[in-house]
């Protein structure tokens, strides 16, 4: 008779789960979801990132200022957004104080639990090749968390052998989020071929995985 019962029970924990994982993978059509690029750019080269990324993700643009402010309306399609996108420049071992402010500022959609629930990602481009990049990715990374949202890694693998080349998709070896590396002395236009493929290719893969979830942020919108 026990045998019984905790075969039912188990049972019956299989189909909740199935019916669970049928909810969440409830497939959204891609022209569906809402995808914002948020990001500051203080020479012109995470701006060309975010380009890509937002070529990648069918996303909106939105520029944080050189004063760290974005408008009320910026505001607005944040909160209305399926998925966020965080860009910055690597200074100093971290984002710039303009993205700083924008995250400070992003307390109150916090406060009213808006960004629960979205789907986010992250790139950076520093000058050096190491730069502490790794640093900005996981400062939008833990950004995301506080507000219990899912942070979406890159799927592609690294550019490792004797044979890479500057242009080779992936060649920072990021796995977090898309990273790109710009020489000081070189303009935006000189930017890795392969890295802005990669940030493409990051916002594409982002926005795949958010068609994969339900609407589950319905409450900010």
């Amino acid at each position: 008779m026990t045998t019984v019962i905790l075969n039912r029970l188990s049972s019956h924990r299989v189909i909740q789960r199935r019916h669970l994982l049928k909810a969440i993978l409830m497939t959204q059509p891609l022209s569906m979801i809402q995808s914002v690029v948020v990001y500051h750019s203080g020479y012109g080269h995470t701006e060309r990132m975010a380009a890509a990324v937002a070529e990648g993700a069918s996303a909106t643009l939105v520029a944080i200022d050189s004063e760290g402010n974005i408008s009320e309306d910026e505001w607005a399609k944040l909160n209305a957004a399926d998925v966020i996108l965080f860009g910055s420049p690597t200074y100093m071992g971290g984002p710039s104080w303009q993205f700083k402010k924008f995250a400070d500022a992003s307390s109150k959609p916090w406060f009213e639990g808006k960004w629960v629930n979205k789907i986010f990602g992250g790139f950076t481009n520093s000058a050096s090749i190491n730069g502490d990049k790794l640093n900005t990715l996981a400062y939008f990374f833990l950004l995301a968390g506080q507000h219990g949202g899912i942070w979406v890694n890159m799927d592609i693998k690294s550019s490792n052998t004797k044979a890479s080349l500057r242009d080779d998709l992936n060649r920072m070896g990021s796995n977090i989020g898309a990273m790109a590396q710009t020489p000081a002395d070189a303009s935006p236009e000189e930017m890795s071929t392969g890295d802005l493929e990669t940030a493409r290719l990051y916002g594409a893969r982002v926005v795949n995985i958010a068609s994969q979830f339900q609407p589950m942020n319905s409450k900010s919108r």
